[in-house]
């Protein structure tokens, strides 16, 4: 069959439940297909498509017949639209022969052959009609206010008509549906066809003789569902043959969905051994410490499952515990992925396509179709493991860009649950986001959301620019950032931010939350004897060099090449230096598996022995260059040992390391001055910090400069100023503060739920 059907107060009204049986019903039916028929045009329909719980149509016919085009490529149905085409005298045409008619107003929304504008009734006069028909046109007034020019012959229903003729589809299985006077040409075609409850009345009244149209007791989707069951279209066994069920729901009242499991996993002597993990960083713990009062909860993760190459034919286990005597009701729900799905979904893909533009180096992205496929796959499992473990009305609290898209499978598996994202990345501008061939289906996932965080207010605002590139947003809510953020005092500043949008008429609260430090992990790295012994060491052998250190991953993003042009700079313009300062820097490498990096740390080592062979004396090397991880204790005793800190990222989501440097200085008793990159999201939060842009070499060198010579005093009403900082928003507060956030947006939610009940039981 075919469901040609209207959308505002039609597809689109109707009980939350009955759209989403409607929808799933349209979704597991293939022989069933689906036309917009709609008044809108083809610019306002397309916001629609970015819904992932909406189903994609198969054509659009818009601007009240004029357009009618694919739904999967919006190109034009060959034929039909050429011959609308050629009846259409131009805009300018009617323009021009209605200028005298000055009651009469041009509606601003998107229209393409046609000229639509808004009057009272009184103003669509006799001559008006003829003026209209001497241009070759049709004259159509609908809801008392909206007038329409069309081609000669052509409205919604005649489209429609030679669409289905086209299709060699026989007209008795059409179903039409809508609610206003310009959907009656549908039902004047002889389709059999539904006025939905709350139609326009002219509408019924124009149908009310007609046998083949009927008249629902429900709106929206739930009066197309009951047209369906009345005219059989779906055979004696009706709806409840082809509904697909929601899924049932679990036991857990908060779900974490985070790519990494809360453990570790490892062979010892054929044996698997499940431990915590060596090196955590601080969100895990945090995210733990949620189910320390024996609160049921999930946590939702990959786990690598490939019986192609592990040969002990262990099942998988699809649950595990993770620590009893710490959070004796939580486990572990693992989605099984093979070593070709990580490779494609996480190290490739995400890595070498999102990893590369959310960082605004989209020339270095590469965009496959079937790595795409991957992640779309992967995602789709995390959302049906996430599904099966949360219970009614629970809360998802998603992690990540690798999982952008599991919004929107889990809002079509569980409408009830409350979806709460966390973009740990940066999130760039639309100009740059924009590049992403997938943009519309990733923002339409993310639109699903209840609340979606960021660390800083700039990458909040960037997203909502983002999607008013793909659907209409309206903002509800605003607020300062100031004092909390530093508004015009760095290159990622930003002196208001949105905090509630509207879409499609889901509210979505947006927040600001930078991830915080575990500092109490530095107090007890500082604690241990061999940490001491290490900075006493380092002490000794620094004797009066000055130690500028920089610590970062092998990235493109990090700055680390332009870092050390930059070093090598400032012994030339401050030939005094010489002997006396080192920069240490500590360059974790990327995975074996990312070749991307390759030619990046051939260049970087190459700087360093190029500024090491002309400078370095005997005793002394102007850089010390350490490509290996080191472990956080060794890292700490570097931190309470340098005299400056040199985080230049060319652009970053935050910069937990800046935020080490600062509790171990301050913890300390310190003077160590923090040069941070005022890309790095941090540097809206840390003030006390020396910002630089890592855009700018001979600022990159001052900077540094600048740093060194800074007087005792200086440096530690700075660092007094981060201390303070990091120490009260650490990431304790991060975790407890985001999800209070996320239950004040759930409040509102109800609040909303509640008064447009009440508002329908009093009209009824």
């Amino acid at each position: 069959m075919i469901l040609a059907t209207d959308l505002d107060g039609t597809f689109l009204a109707g009980d939350p439940e009955n759209r989403l049986k409607l929808y799933q019903l349209i979704a597991t039916h293939p022989d069933m297909q689906l036309v917009f028929v709609t008044g809108r045009g083809l610019e306002s329909v397309l916001p629609l498509l970015v819904d992932p719980t909406l189903p994609s149509p198969d054509y659009i016919i818009c601007d009240v017949g004029c357009t009618v085009v694919d739904g999967h490529t919006q190109q034009p149905v060959p034929g039909i639209q050429a011959g609308i085409d050629r009846l259409w005298p131009g805009e300018r045409v009617v323009e021009a022969a209605l200028a005298t008619f000055t009651d009469l107003h041009r509606q601003e929304v998107p229209q393409e052959r046609r000229c639509s504008y808004t009057c009272d009734p009184e103003e669509v006069t006799q001559e008006m009609r003829q003026v209209v028909a001497d241009l070759g046109c049709d004259l159509l007034f609908s809801a008392d206010q909206y007038l329409d020019v069309l081609p000669r012959g052509i409205n919604k229903g005649k489209t429609l008509r030679e669409l289905v003729e086209h299709l060699g589809v026989d007209g008795e299985n059409v179903l039409v549906a809508g609610d206003t006077l310009n959907d009656l040409s549908m039902y004047e075609q002889g389709f059999i066809g539904v006025c939905v409850r709350e139609s326009e009345p002219a509408l019924l009244d124009a149908t009310e003789s007609r046998a083949r149209v009927y008249h629902a007791t429900l709106s929206g989707c739930g009066g197309i569902l009951e047209a369906i069951g009345h005219f059989g279209f779906l055979g004696p066994l009706g709806l409840a043959a082809e509904a697909r069920d929601i899924l049932k729901p679990g036991k857990s009242d908060l779900v974490i969905v985070y790519h990494r499991l809360p453990y570790e996993e490892v062979i010892e002597n054929d044996t698997l051994i499940r431990r915590r993990p060596s090196s955590p960083n601080g969100i895990i713990p945090t995210l733990l410490s949620f189910f320390a009062d024996g609160k049921e909860g999930s946590w939702v993760a990959w786990a690598v499952h490939d019986p192609t190459t592990d040969r002990s034919n262990r099942p998988f286990e699809t649950h595990t515990e993770v620590d009893t005597s710490r959070y004796a009701r939580l486990r572990a729900a693992r989605v099984a992925l093979t070593h070709q799905d990580v490779d494609i979904f996480y190290k490739k893909f995400s890595k070498e396509a999102f990893w590369p533009t959310l960082h605004t180096f989209w020339e270095r992205a590469s965009f496959r179709e079937d790595h795409w496929q991957v992640f779309l796959k992967v995602n789709r499992l995390f959302a049906e493991r996430t599904a099966a473990e949360a219970s009614e009305n629970a809360v998802v609290w998603i992690h990540d860009y690798n999982l952008w898209m599991v919004p929107a499978f889990l809002r079509e598996l569980r409408p009830d649950l409350t979806i709460a994202f966390f973009h740990h990345t940066y999130f760039p501008s639309a100009d740059v986001f924009n590049v992403l061939p997938w943009r519309r289906e990733i923002v339409g996932s993310l639109l699903q959301c209840d609340y979606i965080g960021f660390h800083i207010p700039r990458q909040a605002e960037n997203f909502v620019d983002v999607a008013r590139g793909v659907t209409p947003v309206e903002v509800t809510q605003r607020m300062g950032c100031a004092p909390r953020f530093l508004t015009y005092g760095c290159a990622v500043g930003l002196d208001e931010m949105t905090t509630e949008i509207r879409v499609n008429e889901r509210h979505i609260g947006l927040g600001a939350h930078p991830v915080g430090l575990d500092v109490s992990r530095v107090e007890q790295a500082l604690a241990e004897p061999s940490v001491q012994q290490r900075m006493e060491q380092l002490r000794q052998e620094l004797g009066t060099t000055r130690l500028v250190l920089s610590v970062e991953r092998l990235d493109y993003t990090k700055g680390i090449l332009e870092k050390l042009e930059a070093y090598e700079r400032l012994f030339q313009e401050h030939p005094e230096l010489v002997g006396k300062v080192t920069l240490i820097v500590v360059c974790v490498p990327a995975a074996a598996e990312m070749t991307v990096y390759g030619k990046l740390q051939t260049d970087i080592q190459q700087a360093v022995g190029r500024i090491n062979g002309q400078l370095a004396e005997v005793g002394w090397s102007p850089v010390q260059f350490f490509f290996r991880s080191l472990p956080f204790e060794e890292l700490v005793a570097y931190y309470a040992m340098a005299d400056v800190m040199w985080i230049t990222p060319l652009r970053d989501g935050l910069n937990l390391v800046a935020k080490e440097f600062v509790a171990t200085q301050g913890l300390t008793d310190g003077s160590g001055v923090l040069v941070l990159s005022e890309f790095a999201g941090a540097a809206a939060e840390l003030r006390g910090a020396l910002l630089t842009n890592p855009h700018d070499p001979r600022e990159l060198t001052a900077t540094c400069y600048l740093a060194l010579a800074m007087q005792r005093r200086e440096a530690r009403e700075r660092l007094r100023q981060a201390f303070s900082i990091v120490r009260h928003h650490d990431v304790t507060l991060w975790g407890k503060e985001f999800l209070q956030a996320v239950e004040a947006q759930r409040s509102a939610q109800r609040e909303r739920q509640g008064r447009k009940a009440r508002r329908i039981n009093s009209v009824a």
